[in-house]
């Protein structure tokens, strides 16, 4: 998920947390040897490492699984060759949606997915079908209350942010470029701000607003996806307000 109704699925996620904690290191685990393949074991000079690093911090993966990530991807350990590739398609009301998948098995993969998007009503689609409708940009979420809005945009935009986004009744969404979002995070905690989340993702230039019903099935049809192994992140142009993403979780969907 992602766009508007991203800070409500965070609530969803955490509240998930325990119970998939084993496959969440192994999916951060997978993008850590990834990036240190490509540009080393040293998160002060591979930006895409370290920046992986605050999302294993955040859910409290242990040094030990994180070293061992690290030296598959170097090569001081043995691993499975894997390779990143990106699923695009269509949920359910034309909702556009990216898959970011880890794989030893391409072949494997593209079948379960392509499955997974039709037994959802969905359709995948070819490569480039929906890409151009999503930038890559970090995403900070923290709560109003904790700075005044005057603060905080001096703050990031002195850090190197984008763009403050304050449309939601409690929550900022401090946007950055991926260049920049090591730095952004580090001047939040830096004031001992709390965040709610931290993360590269995906953000959609338009948002898509569905009924009640087509809504449901395109968070069916999300949740699918992002419940595979080799899935790493789900993203969609989806807009949920935040009274109809309450009903969804009252509903466990």
């Amino acid at each position: 998920m992602s766009g508007h109704s991203k800070w409500a699925k965070i609530k969803r996620t955490k509240g998930a947390l325990d119970q998939k904690r084993g496959k969440i290191f192994s999916k951060i685990g997978r993008e850590i040897q990834l990036a240190a393949k490509a540009g080393g074991g040293s998160p002060e000079t591979n930006i895409r490492l370290r920046n992986i690093l605050l999302k294993a911090k955040e859910v409290s993966m242990p040094s030990d699984t994180i070293k061992r990530a690290i030296n598959k991807g170097i090569g001081t350990e043995a691993s499975d060759l894997l390779e990143e590739m990106v699923y695009e398609g269509y949920g359910p009301g034309g909702v556009a949606i990216l898959v970011e998948v880890v794989t030893d098995n391409r072949n494997r993969t593209a079948s379960d997915i392509r499955s997974i998007f039709t037994k959802n009503n969905g359709n995948m689609g070819e490569s480039g079908s929906v890409g151009f409708l999503f930038d890559k940009k970090g995403l900070i979420l923290i709560k109003k209350d904790l700075i005044r809005e005057d603060a905080l945009m001096e703050l990031i935009l002195n850090s190197g942010a984008e763009d403050l986004k304050t449309d939601k009744q409690d929550i900022y969404e401090i946007i950055s470029s991926v260049e920049n979002f090591s730095n952004v995070r580090s001047a939040l905690e830096k004031k001992e701000i709390l965040l709610e989340s931290a993360e590269i993702t995906m953000i959609p230039k338009t948002l898509i607003a569905l009924d009640e019903k087509k809504t449901e099935a395109v968070l069916k049809l999300v949740d699918a996806l992002d419940d595979h192994d080799d899935v790493q992140n789900v993203f969609s142009n989806i807009e949920i307000s935040e009274a109809l993403m309450d009903k969804f979780e009252k509903k466990e969907i």
